[in-house]
């Protein structure tokens, strides 16, 4: 039986960054940073910024605002 730490431990070794799983799922669909910012109807920094991670923890609406830009639920996101 797995502990709690060694589950917490192995889950941190596969972990992505919401930026780095907002960069594949761009990728995936083709977008460049900027056509993903229009869709989105996002700042283009802002994007830039969370992708490079300067900007971790985004706000609801935004990620709202980019997994509809991505057409995928926050859901398929955050489970990447």
């Amino acid at each position: 039986m797995l502990t709690g730490k060694h589950l917490h431990s192995m889950d941190k070794t596969d972990q992505k960054t919401i930026g780095a799983k907002i960069k594949i799922w761009r990728q995936k669909r083709e977008l460049t940073q900027e056509g993903l910012a229009r869709k989105a109807d996002i700042p283009y920094t802002t994007l830039v910024k969370i992708e490079s991670d300067t900007i971790q923890n985004p706000t609801l609406e935004t990620l709202t605002k980019i997994t509809s830009g991505l057409e995928i639920t926050l859901d398929k996101l955050i489970n990447t």
